[in-house]
């Protein structure tokens, strides 16, 4: 029985994890992989890594420790948390059960991707997921966004600020009526394409231009600097999707110490309803889940 599993082992998991630890905490970490989203960055011909925070390099130094402490690890994606009488079971995809007083999700999300032919070969090499961690490199440059929702407007909405020029690809008209949708069509450095799809991402070192077809099957093809898919985020909020509070978009609800409705279990990061998927964010929402864990489990150590 362990006192504390954290699922999950991005920017949110491995910080509760390291906290965790240091709380000396019987705690274990189940994740399919190490550093997240971290991963993943942006590489534009001129870009310098130090015009960007990452925080990378703090989640690089959790990782290195708990790959060194492989007693605290468990690599291996979780399917199920169940509620027993006076604990919680953890079931893995490979059939393990894993048993704990207190749980923590800090598993993400997943990025709804475009599907098309060119996609796999530039994806962070000019064409992103995450307008609003790199907006400002994109000063007086051309940008491309692709989506049809809040996060495409408001990602249209920031590049429009520093951008030379944004076209704005995919989206409806019901969201272009939203007071956003408004300002923005107003905005003399953006094209709005409305309803059109991408069908390719073409480029040579880094994606220069993706090819759209209108609502008729027209295509047309746009140059761009940098180019970001804002389609939308899926939570892996699924192993605990009949424990907790979800809110409309399958994120894990929860309050300012991180507790979910359910007594036990917290969350943390990208998976919950916090306010903005950022890497620096994330941590500073692990370190509370882990510190909330603890005060609950404080009674019973």
């Amino acid at each position: 029985m362990y006192d504390l599993i954290i699922i999950g082992g991005g920017p949110a998991g491995l910080t509760a994890m390291i906290y965790a630890i240091r709380k000396r905490l019987n705690a274990l970490l189940v994740t399919k992989d190490l550093g997240g989203k971290t991963q993943y960055h942006l590489s534009l011909p001129w870009i310098e890594d130090y015009q960007v925070i990452r925080g990378i390099e703090l989640i690089n130094k959790f990782r290195t420790e708990l790959e060194y402490l492989k007693f605290a690890r468990h690599m291996e994606a979780v399917e199920l948390v169940e509620k027993k009488k006076d604990h919680f079971t953890v079931h893995t995809r490979g059939g393990g059960e894993l048993n704990a007083k207190a749980i923590i999700v800090a598993s993400g999300v997943k990025l709804k991707r475009l599907e098309v032919p060119g996609e796999k070969q530039f994806i962070m090499r000019g064409l992103c997921y995450s307008a609003l961690s790199y907006a400002p490199l994109l000063i007086d440059r051309k940008t491309i966004v692709v989506g049809d929702g809040d996060l495409a407007l408001r990602s249209a909405a920031e590049l429009a600020t520093v951008a030379q020029h944004v076209h704005l690809v995919g989206i409806s008209e019901e969201m272009l009526n939203t007071p956003l949708g408004k300002k923005l069509c107003g905005l003399k450095n953006v094209t709005i394409y409305k309803g059109y799809q991408v069908v390719e991402v073409k480029g040579n070192a880094y994606c220069e231009r993706i090819c759209i077809k209108s609502p008729d099957g027209e295509i047309v093809e746009i140059e761009a600097d940098g180019t970001f898919v804002e389609m939308g985020l899926i939570p892996n909020s699924q192993m605990v999707a009949g424990l907790v509070k979800l809110d409309e978009y399958g994120r894990i609800k929860v309050d300012y110490m991180a507790r979910t409705n359910i007594p036990g279990i917290f969350a943390a990061g990208d998976v919950t309803d916090g306010f903005a998927e950022q890497v620096l964010i994330a941590v500073g929402e692990g370190a509370k889940a882990a510190l909330s864990a603890y005060e609950y489990l404080l009674p019973v150590l």
